[in-house]
């Protein structure tokens, strides 16, 4: 028979089970909460960063001069006149004696008898995109270096080995390839030059941003351990290149485009800032090098570039379809921004809150325990 104590012991187990077992309930309900806000948090940090980028491209083209103090003065050139394609394409033509140069020469004048040549060969780096900005334009340039803006583009070996041929001794047939149609034109190939095969090259593989017509790599965003994106941060350099139709459409036979396989595989994450300051407390977030539109490199094995900026002879051409004018919502997205931080502070409360009621219940539940 049971005692009236024994009730009493079995009522008050079971009344502590039932307080444990709400406990429990409180704690998973607290933690589905933060689950949720936390999501969402990160879906706001996500929008007001793409709104961000783009505002940040706005003034990537009009804060950034000498002439307004946010850059430095200290080069000879720094006020130099935009680049259209037919420029980039004089500054190769004027490598008379370089691959490039002849390459450009067969083109623009329909002499390229070379069928394999003419069938694989994609064009000269320099000539397959442009840029928004000069100063972009000037830093690209400058980070690929002179004998990669002029390198030879080819889609699989076959147009690389037609670009030059070799005699059985092993040294090269001047009356063959490259060096034969320059020959027969009274220019030749002087020295060394960079041929770039996209077969070889590894595609990015992180797939593309939604609906964009620029096929932009989905890069993920560079973020600090508290998730904030650097300040200064615009866009990987891979996604700031503008592609014409034409290279936009280029496919490999693997099926993919320029910007995945020659721009990726020369670029790859290359960060680019507005400043040097902004380049330098973002450190901690570069792993693949980066770049500021004021001057500032950073090689992608971490090596720093100081000195003079040495303006690149060949450069990528600037992107006519941008206006120096305010875009028409332009406002309209800073007010956006402004309001989703907004939102994004008041989140942050939500969660500090869920999380302090979430600690005081797991104490209380390990206090229950014990």
């Amino acid at each position: 028979m049971i005692t009236m104590w024994q009730q009493l012991i079995q009522f008050y187990l079971n009344q502590n089970d039932a307080n444990h077992e709400s406990i429990k309930n409180e704690i998973k309900k607290h933690e589905d909460n933060l689950k949720f806000l936390n999501s969402q948090s990160n879906r706001l940090a996500e929008s007001i960063l793409d709104l961000q980028v783009s505002l940040g491209r706005y003034h990537s083209c009009s804060v950034i001069t000498p002439d307004n103090g946010s850059g430095p003065s200290n080069t000879e050139d720094d006020t130099a006149p935009s680049i259209t394609e037919d420029d980039t394409t004089e500054q190769i033509l004027k490598k008379e004696n370089s691959a490039a140069g002849i390459f450009c020469w067969l083109k623009a004048n329909a002499q390229t008898s070379n069928l394999a040549l003419e069938k694989d060969a994609v064009g000269v780096v320099a000539t397959l995109a442009k840029v928004e900005s000069d100063e972009l334009s000037r830093i690209l340039s400058e980070y690929l270096g002179l004998e990669t803006m002029l390198a030879i583009v080819c889609s699989t070996n076959e147009g690389v080995n037609a670009l030059e041929k070799y005699n059985p001794e092993g040294t090269i047939n001047c009356s063959a390839g490259l060096h034969g149609i320059g020959s027969s034109i009274k220019k030749n190939v002087n020295g060394r030059f960079a041929v770039i095969c996209l077969e070889s090259f590894r595609p990015y593989v992180g797939g593309f941003v939604a609906n964009d017509p620029q096929k932009k790599l989905a890069i993920p965003k560079p973020r600090f351990p508290n998730e904030e994106c650097p300040a200064g941060f615009i866009d990987y350099a891979v996604n700031m290149l503008y592609l014409e139709s034409n290279n936009l459409s280029f496919v490999t036979s693997s099926g993919h485009g320029l910007r995945e396989t020659l721009f990726y595989g020369l670029l790859s994450g290359l960060q680019v800032y507005r400043t040097r300051n902004e380049m330098m407390s973002a450190l901690p977030c570069i792993d693949e090098g980066a770049v500021s539109l004021d001057g500032g490199m950073i090689k992608k094995n971490g090596m720093f570039v100081l000195g003079s900026r040495k303006d690149v002879e060949v450069k990528f051409g600037i992107f006519s379809g941008r206006s120096g004018v305010v875009p028409p919502n332009y406002s309209q997205a800073e007010e956006v921004v402004r309001r989703l931080k907004w939102e994004s502070t008041k989140l942050a409360e939500d969660i500090q809150r869920e999380q302090q009621l979430l600690d005081h219940l797991k104490a209380k539940s390990a206090n229950k325990v014990a």
